[in-house]
């Protein structure tokens, strides 16, 4: 397990990283999402080796290596969201070069090379030089790049920035089967949409701390509380209607049949209650729970722009 423990970074007098907290377990992949200026970089090329923190501590395994980027280096692959230099090389070239970066050398190197750009679908790229490639396929190349060292871990900063939507869905598919081969992957993005459909956590962060961490849909519930409860009933509405208006904890409600839309200021623990009043009152209620929410409500109402929205 990946474990960060009150990570702190200042640039002069402003704080990126106050305190943070977060776990990586093998296998996840967990998206962290939060404004611009939050920390997510600093965060990420901290775990790349690339900064170090104030205090605090990067537990691998139980050890801590914040104080040693080289030992950092050797357990965390790090995709930038940029592609870097060296594009002047051929594909497979570029792979031997940091094959060799990594003390793989000879027939080993080019073994090397070949398996990884296999992994990521550009092995009959090989031949070609780097420069020719599209944005995509630069960005598999980086993601190669980085599991020369065979990393538990693998951090990714906006690696599907400019990315067609078929190119994105490659992705997805190069880190799900890391994350089938246990590889732990941390993945800062905006493409929301795109983070909710190959995360299986996720990981808020504002103003250089981790404000909620949990799986996708226990973040929604835990963000989205005040969110209307949709109910749909089958057959005439007037009972349910009536039962509603009159319970204390119904504060608005609409219709539109046959489905109930209602403001709830009691706790989600209270609403099975809600529905039991209903179904004893003899109620056909065919469906009832909180109208859906997706990561990209939970980012505007983290930041406070719910009304921002288009």
């Amino acid at each position: 397990m990946l474990e960060i423990r009150d990570l702190r970074k200042d640039y002069g007098k402003i704080c990126a990283l106050d305190g943070l907290n977060l776990t990586l377990q093998p296998g996840e992949i967990l998206g962290l999402v939060g404004p611009n200026g939050a920390g997510k970089t600093t965060l990420l090329k901290i775990l790349a080796g690339l900064l170090r923190s104030e205090s605090g501590k990067i537990l691998i395994e139980g050890k801590d290596m914040a104080r040693t980027p080289s030992k950092l280096r050797e357990h965390i692959g790090y995709v930038p969201d940029f592609f870097g230099v060296y594009d002047n090389l051929r594909v497979e070239e570029y792979m031997e070069f940091y094959c060799n970066a990594n003390g793989i050398y000879g027939l080993l190197a080019r073994q090397k090379g070949q398996e990884l750009l296999e992994r990521v679908d550009l092995l009959e790229k090989k031949e070609q030089p780097v420069d020719s490639l599209s944005r995509g396929m630069k960005q598999r190349l980086c993601v190669a790049r980085a599991l020369v060292s065979e990393p538990a871990y693998l951090v990714l900063d906006e690696p599907a920035s400019g990315m067609d939507p078929s190119i994105r869905a490659e992705l997805k598919e190069i880190l799900q089967g890391l994350s089938e081969q246990g590889t732990g992957v941390l993945i800062s993005s905006h493409m929301l949409t795109d983070l909710s459909q190959y995360s299986t956590s996720v990981g808020l962060i504002r103003k250089g701390r981790i404000i909620l961490q949990g799986s996708l849909e226990e973040v929604i519930l835990r963000m989205s509380g005040d969110r209307p409860i949709v109910m749909t009933v089958q057959g005439p509405l007037e009972r349910a209607v009536r039962l509603l208006k009159e319970h204390p904890l119904v504060e608005t409600l609409s219709v539109s049949p046959p489905a109930i839309m209602v403001t709830w200021k009691g706790t989600v623990q209270e609403e099975p209650a809600l529905l039991r009043t209903l179904v004893e009152a003899g109620v056909a209620v065919s469906s009832f729970g909180r109208e859906a929410g997706s990561l990209e409500d939970v980012f505007w109402q983290m930041n406070g722009k719910e009304g921002q929205k288009k």
